[in-house]
């Protein structure tokens, strides 16, 4: 099994392993490979009972639940922290001051994985961008494995690899930041875009950049790095990359490798000559957004050598990914669309943006310490109507759209709700024949939601009980 050198031990001798804010993620991986395992969380023992009753059946796992120990950080072999844990965070400080390693998921997949590696990151676009290449590679005749997407361990995905498997891991900045340590950087890294978010985590945008740079930051000469022109942020880091890249972007590039849009058509350039590969209508997915999703995975697997010809054939395939301008259904002739996925306030303009059709939007929730004007201002001049959930980033929304209407009056009324029920009920019966109903909220999902794609799930419930 991949990674049994490193995790084997004399019996006398035991391996320690510790998860803040644990989940059972990644548990059965080291109990596998011999590991004697502790997992630590400040919640209870019956607030976990969920992730307890999956993992009843392995051995060598002590649960230290409700509180941590300081031994726990500094009497073990390692530490592996969840990716969300900062690595601030006084007891990661503490296993860092005894020379204890500490790990992310990612971090120790790197160094156990042997098979190419495609990375993909970006505040938004990357799931979809992910997804799209993995189809690409699937339709292509590749062994692609997805890693990153989803619920399942990071860890446990190894030993499911085969000597022609290639990797498409989607990368969250929380995820590359544990690859500082270990120096390694994706064979192919993906940067679909880069704006403000997490801000309730990061203390500054450079912050966050630092952490997304890991896609290629460690890469080597024979590597490659796809970056998304159109975006500011990242094509200034195209200067910084020490592998080949190919660069992509909605105008026309007539120098070196790129993927670029031209007239309504998406051509490829391999350095020498230009094709036209496709139309941008026949992309199934809604919106210019997209056009630079699926720009991006061309670009990806040309660098992956896959032919131009099975790339495009691959993407006119493709359906799409759930909660993201995921068309649920049709009642009364009123299209329902679950964007759920856009918990910033860019992706939800991008949402509404991609609809020429009349819109009903579902929106707000919970701030994320992020800026609302221009969201405010699409409301304002692009939405038909509007239901919010109750949240912190609806109360600034709100005042907004009072400044952009230029008016105080407090009189002035908006439908807020706390449940998904209300939200669709005031939506349908708000909307008419040839109307939009959209939840995109631009906002995140806590307190109402377990996630936003429990809230997205709900949605789509609601929406086919109709």
């Amino acid at each position: 099994m991949y990674g049994c050198k490193m995790v084997q031990r004399e019996a006398s001798d035991c391996f320690w392993y510790w998860s803040l804010g644990w989940r059972g993620w990644n548990n059965s991986f080291f109990v596998e490979n011999g590991a004697r395992v502790i997992a630590t969380d400040i919640k209870s023992k019956s607030q976990l009972s969920h992730s307890l009753e999956q993992l009843r059946d392995l051995k060598n796992v002590e649960y230290v639940l409700g509180q941590h120990r300081q031994e726990d950080f500094m009497k073990v072999d390692m530490v592996i922290k969840t990716p969300l844990v900062p690595w601030t965070n006084k007891h990661i400080k503490l296993a860092l001051k005894h020379n204890i390693p500490v790990e992310v998921d990612s971090s120790l997949f790197f160094k156990l994985c042997k098979n190419p590696i495609i990375g993909i990151t970006g505040t938004k676009g990357k799931t979809t961008t992910s997804h799209l290449i993995y189809h690409i590679l699937k339709k292509s005749g590749k062994n692609p494995i997805k890693i990153g997407i989803g619920q399942m361990p990071v860890l446990d995905r190894l030993k499911i690899l085969k000597k022609n498997s290639v990797v498409v891991f989607e990368l969250s900045s929380w995820r590359l930041s544990g690859l500082t340590n270990a120096k390694l950087s994706p064979h192919i890294a993906v940067f679909t875009n880069f704006f403000p978010d997490h801000m309730n985590y990061y203390r500054t945008m450079d912050e966050y950049l630092m952490d997304k740079k890991n896609i290629f930051i460690y890469q080597k000469p024979k590597d490659w790095f796809i970056c998304n022109q159109d975006d500011t942020a990242v094509q200034g880091l195209c200067d910084e990359a020490k592998g080949n890249v190919i660069k992509v972007a909605r105008e026309h590039i007539s120098d070196g490798r790129s993927v670029f849009c031209d007239n309504e058509q998406i051509f490829i350039n391999n350095g020498i000559d230009i094709e036209c590969a496709m139309f941008t209508s026949d992309s199934p997915l809604r919106g210019v957004h997209n056009i630079n999703n699926v720009m991006c995975a061309i670009g990806a697997t040309f660098a992956y050598g896959v032919p131009n010809q099975k790339i495009i054939s691959a993407v006119k395939s493709f359906r799409g990914v759930a909660h993201r301008l995921e068309f649920v259904a049709e009642k009364k002739d009123v299209k329902y669309f679950n964007d759920t996925a856009a918990t910033n306030p860019q992706s939800a303009c991008a949402a509404l943006n991609s609809f020429e059709e009349p819109i009903i939007l579902i929106a707000g929730g919970v701030d994320k310490n992020l800026s609302y004007e221009e969201f405010a201002k699409a409301i304002t001049h692009k939405v038909k109507g509007v239901i919010f959930f109750k949240g912190t980033a609806t109360d600034k929304i709100i005042k907004l759209i009072k400044k952009e209407l230029e008016s105080d009056d407090e009189k002035m009324s908006f439908e807020i709700v706390d449940t998904m029920d209300k939200a669709v009920e005031l939506a349908s019966l708000g909307a008419t024949q040839g109307d939009v109903v959209l939840l995109s909220p631009g906002a995140a999902s806590f307190g109402l939601f377990a996630n936003e794609f429990d809230r997205g799930n709900q949605f789509k419930r609601v929406v086919e009980s109709l």
